[in-house]
């Protein structure tokens, strides 16, 4: 028998940013290789449940020529034998939306819509859980990455997959959107196998979003002074960074040290300044733990889910940046 990636979704575009993209999670390995096609010219289309991976190329194919999500969705169901066991959702880049969801899908399975979206389940705890991916796409503030994140932790908490948390996948396309303006790709994030793999993901694209993507630039800068100036450096001394003694004053030893805290993680997207006005503003944000151990993985403390190191740093940027608007 086929696997099936039970699964639950969401297909949105954000016509401010002209992007579309498509969020999953399931019980089942590399979510991310299977049910998310997205294409700036075409739309966005999550194929799902004994998925007809097909439905990806040739979906985005008749959205470009012209036909809208609905016709889309008929199309490619009508001529597919076992499109009772299918499930799929589109989003065409004109707007249009549609989804299917066919009567051999294991229940509980069913799609909802709304404004520039439509999410998809099966195999699910409940129906609560498309309801609430719903409410978190259209209450969340925030770009279209925030929002498709939030529908995806909004609809694990309420239910989920009955079976559970294994993969996870966000992938948004804008024109021009990836590395260097080369591509469509702007956001493509994925984790293959994780215990949580929501929350990993939306670590990895926070991590992702600091490195590839660009921000409108800070109207005000902040220095690092005071208290977090010390606790900032203390962190970059543990992480071998800063050879100092930590104090309130940020000076030249200590920009140097986040100069090369940066250069060493590729976050030459934001100049020095920038770094350090979103540390400034984000660091009092992120609970902070204890630093790590030499020889130690700088991260989450399990016992209580407090930030350290240089996830604590990493989390400290992202936060500051993220009142600046995306170009």
């Amino acid at each position: 028998m086929t696997p099936r990636p039970s699964t639950f979704s969401i297909v949105a575009r954000d016509p401010e940013q002209d992007a579309v993209g498509v969020a999953v999670q399931s019980k089942f390995v590399s979510v991310g290789s299977v049910v998310p096609f997205v294409s700036a010219d075409a739309g966005a289309i999550a194929t799902q449940s004994f998925a007809n991976v097909a439905y990806g190329p040739d979906g985005l194919d008749l959205l470009r020529e012209g036909h809208s999500a609905e016709e889309v969705v008929d199309e490619l169901t009508d001529a597919d034998d076992e499109a009772p066991s299918r499930q799929v959702g589109v989003v065409g880049a004109d707007g249009s939306i549609a989804a299917f969801t066919g009567d051999k899908c294991f229940d509980v399975a069913g799609d909802v819509q709304g404004d520039n979206y439509t999410v998809q389940g099966n195999i699910l705890e409940n129906e609560a859980t498309l309801d609430a991916m719903a409410e978190a796409f259209e209450t969340t503030d925030g770009g279209l990455p925030e929002r498709l994140l939030a529908a995806l932790h909004a609809g694990n908490d309420a239910g989920g997959d009955k079976r559970g948390e294994q993969s996870a996948a966000m992938y948004i396309a804008k024109p021009e959107g990836g590395y260097d303006g080369g591509n469509d790709r702007w956001v493509d994030v994925r984790v293959d196998d994780h215990d949580h793999p929501i929350d990993e993901l939306e670590r990895v694209f926070k991590l992702y979003d600091i490195t590839l993507l660009e921000r409108e630039a800070p109207a005000e800068m902040q220095s690092l002074s005071g208290e977090t100036a010390e606790s900032v450096l203390e962190t970059l001394s543990d992480l071998g960074f800063y050879d100092g003694t930590p104090s309130g004053e940020f000076d030249d030893e200590a920009a140097a040290a986040l100069e090369s805290f940066r250069g060493m993680n590729n976050f030459e997207n934001h100049s020095l300044s920038v770094l350090e006005d979103a540390i400034a503003r984000g660091w009092d944000d992120v609970d902070g733990g204890e630093t790590a151990d030499e020889g130690e993985t700088a991260g989450e403390d399990d016992a209580t889910g407090e930030l350290g190191g240089e996830a604590r740093l990493i989390e400290a940027i992202w936060q500051g940046l993220s009142r600046l608007d995306r170009k």
